[in-house]
């Protein structure tokens, strides 16, 4: 299946990914266990940090984003992604377009927007279905911004924080890109050029950028 394959950016045969997932190896561990495990370790590991943005190659590739601590949506899509095809357990990119609500003020000022694009989750194949999740949110993070945090049980979707504990809408989803067999570059510069065209100055050569 091409959603088990291994890809430049999907590199999970390298040992920084291979180091993630060694404790899941284990016969006696279902995918669903497996999936379970290595996704809420990808969800706590790394702080959501949507304020860095890469413009190089390289920074996607999952054996790049195992070695930080820190990662925006779609590196956490990745990293889980990789783990979960180094697994032998099918995965997929899916990404979209969607608005916050809560603690939306610096996201403002830096993006001039409160909508955030390319948004990424993932997409896991168990028990001959396809499940939604997103690991984006930190269980701290969470837990500041007084949100529940986004559980995987491997038996239903879980990608959409409507609300937070005190009632109050956090976010939504306003558009849907599809999913991806590997990694489109191109089309995630795109979006990023589309939708923060004051975030690029003049310097093509640019390949971080930090608010």
């Amino acid at each position: 299946m091409k959603y088990l394959e291994s890809t430049y950016y999907i590199d999970f045969e390298e040992e920084s990914v291979q180091n993630l997932i060694a404790e899941f190896k284990n016969d006696a561990l279902s995918d669903k266990e497996k999936s379970i495990g290595i996704y809420t370790k990808v969800r706590d590991h790394w702080k959501y940090d949507p304020y860095s943005i890469s413009f190089s190659k390289d920074n996607y590739k999952s054996s790049c984003i195992a070695q930080k601590q820190t990662g925006n949506c779609v590196e956490k899509s990745i990293i889980l992604i990789a783990c979960l095809r180094g697994l032998g357990i099918p995965a997929r990119l899916h990404l979209g377009k969607v608005k916050n609500h809560i603690a939306v003020e610096r996201l403002t000022e830096k993006f001039g927007s409160n909508e955030l694009t390319p948004h990424g989750m993932v997409s896991v194949y168990l028990d001959n279905k396809w499940l939604k999740m997103s690991p984006a949110f930190n269980k701290t993070l969470c837990k500041k911004l007084k949100v529940e945090p986004l559980d995987f049980d491997g038996e239903n979707n879980s990608f959409l924080q409507q609300y937070n504990s005190e009632g109050t809408r956090f976010m939504e989803y306003t558009d849907d890109y599809g999913y991806f067999e590997d990694i489109p570059f191109d089309f995630m510069l795109q979006k990023l050029k589309e939708h923060y065209p004051d975030i690029f100055d003049t310097n093509e050569n640019i390949t971080e950028f930090k608010l």
